[in-house]
């Protein structure tokens, strides 16, 4: 179980919402490359940044920072991205940048061609981020809660050529309330491509049924809140879901 840290930037700064709003933004860092280069330290194999302005305005509004955090650690892991992509010249611009997978969110939704356009473009290098509150996939920086269901978007995503799903419950993004195992669960058990827990990380309990959940498909997760605020050590966290991966 790979653990991934977040790194949501707002106005060139590293903050952490809650339920996806804007006005409820903590800062914990002027310096994302600095957090960047902490979380490596840490033994962080992947970073995980949002851009959190870009997914609001439907284009990148971060491009400073997101260029600093690649300097500092992208020579060492990899990095994803999502926020404000919606055509293949920002995700070509992203992956030359140095970014090793781009997520596609909204416009996954809007346009699904434009999802089988980038993985035919970039094969391999696409993921497709799915937000739901209550199952129901929401758009446009989650301010928009759409009638589709994730799992009928995610099955028609399987034969495109997505790496894998990142689903985040909305409902417990920053709520530090624990994962919703059984949705994410149900999801990874419908479809045949990795899905990224996210939303409500909150204690090593959390890791411990993501990892009794593995074999369904969920390959990882990504923690934001929990880690900044210090509910769980990073850490540690990494090496509990190690040893449970081995057990």
């Amino acid at each position: 179980m790979l653990l991934i840290p977040a790194i949501d930037l707002k106005d060139g700064r590293c903050v952490r919402l809650k339920q996806g709003l804007m006005d409820e933004a903590t800062v914990f860092s002027d310096h994302p490359a600095q957090t960047a280069a902490h979380w490596y330290a840490q033994g962080a194999r992947r970073l995980h940044l949002v851009d959190l302005d870009g997914a609001f305005a439907g284009e990148p509004k971060n491009f400073p920072a997101i260029r600093e955090i690649l300097a500092e650690v992208a020579a060492h892991i990899p990095v994803q991205l999502g926020g404000g992509i919606r055509d293949l010249a920002t995700v070509e611009k992203y992956l030359d940048l140095g970014l090793r997978d781009v997520i596609i969110g909204t416009a996954a939704v809007k346009n699904p061609a434009f999802v089988r356009e980038a993985c035919r473009e970039f094969p391999g290098r696409i993921i497709v981020g799915l937000d739901a509150k209550d199952g129901m996939v929401a758009v446009d920086g989650w301010a928009t809660v759409t009638e589709h269901h994730v799992i009928d978007l995610s099955r028609r995503f399987e034969d495109d050529g997505v790496n894998s799903i990142i689903y985040t419950d909305i409902g417990r993004d920053g709520m530090m309330s624990g994962v919703n195992i059984e949705a994410t669960q149900k999801l990874a058990e419908a479809v045949h491509i990795p899905i990224i827990a996210s939303g409500g990380l909150s204690s090593l309990d959390d890791i411990r049924a993501l990892c009794a959940a593995e074999h369904s498909g969920i390959a990882g997760a990504v923690t934001g809140r929990a880690i900044y605020e210090g509910s769980i050590d990073f850490k540690t966290a990494q090496e509990l879901a190690d040893q449970l991966g081995r057990a």
